[in-house]
């Protein structure tokens, strides 16, 4: 009897998040073998925690995934197992029909503490705060995918904000820091409470027409993708003048404001002095940086 082994081939499918982790120490923090052996360890963990968790009900190929990157810098040790410090947190979006990747997500978070300790799992539940850790690390992880989305379709991203939002909502009477609604407005809570309100409906507008309708046909029509983008900044104007230095809007600024001004400084000077005086009043306390479009 012949037996015919027959082989299939399966279609690799990958998570949605291709993450890169850092987990480093301030050089003014003296650490010995066994903290630089935990970092290591936590580097790792957090790894596979982005890397490994199923955060959308979507499927992704592996060239689809959303390229990011955590870098988290430990200024204390308090004990042997608190650790505080801060966590940077960035992501990219490709542009259609280049090489060229764009900021989407930039953040540094100095509301940093958490408690770690060896061969501890990274568990996590979207309905409670079981560790700062994990908290932090799903609320950036909802807040990486939902720019990502909201730049691919018309406020594609709101059920992630929505999961954002639950978990800080969760964690906001756990006592770590970042989490509280009172004080001041540039945290974890207010980050997400700020995407989903009505006056910062525009921002959203923008993540969408900024990148599909701006930066994605440039390949084929850069002046029209550029008039777009000048746009999307003009009608940005309305959120400073009712939320001045709001989060977001800064936020926007910190991962755009350079790509804006390569941008428009290939322009005609007409273009050129348009922006200049939408950015200038969009960031004012960076307004000599926008100057550059100028020379």
């Amino acid at each position: 009897m012949i037996i015919l082994t027959i082989v299939l081939g399966t279609k690799a499918v990958a998570q949605e998040l291709n993450c890169e982790v850092s987990v480093i120490n301030t050089p003014s923090l003296q650490v010995g073998p066994v903290e630089k052996e935990v970092f290591t360890e936590l580097q790792g963990a957090i790894y596979d925690f982005m890397n490994n968790t199923r955060w959308t009900n979507d499927v992704f190929e592996i060239e689809e995934r959303i390229n990011m990157s955590i870098l988290i810098t430990i200024t204390d040790i308090p004990s042997t197992t608190t650790y505080e410090g801060k966590i940077q947190v960035q992501s990219t979006r490709p542009v259609y029909n280049t090489a060229y990747n764009t900021n989407l997500f930039n953040f540094v978070d100095n509301n940093f503490k958490i408690d770690y300790a060896r061969n501890t799992a990274l568990l996590f539940s979207i309905d409670q705060h079981r560790s700062n850790l994990t908290s932090i690390l799903a609320f950036y992880a909802y807040m990486v995918l939902a720019y990502d989305y909201d730049s691919f379709s018309p406020e594609g991203g709101t059920p992630y904000f929505t999961k954002a939002q639950i978990i800080a909502n969760n964690a906001k009477n756990s006592g770590d820091p970042g989490w509280l609604p009172s004080g001041k407005k540039n945290n974890r809570y207010w980050m997400v409470d700020n995407a989903l309100q009505s006056v910062f409906k525009p921002l959203r507008t923008t993540y969408y027409n900024y990148h599909r309708k701006g930066f994605d046909v440039m390949y084929n029509n850069l002046a029209g993708g550029r008039a777009e983008v000048l746009t999307c900044m003009e009608s940005l104007i309305p959120i400073q003048r009712s939320r001045p230095g709001s989060l977001n809007l800064q936020m926007f600024l910190t991962a755009k404001s350079q790509e804006l001004i390569d941008l428009f400084s290939q322009a005609e000077i007409s273009e050129k002095n348009k922006a200049v005086s939408a950015l200038k009043r969009l960031d004012p306390a960076n307004s000599s940086k926008y100057q550059e479009i100028l020379n």
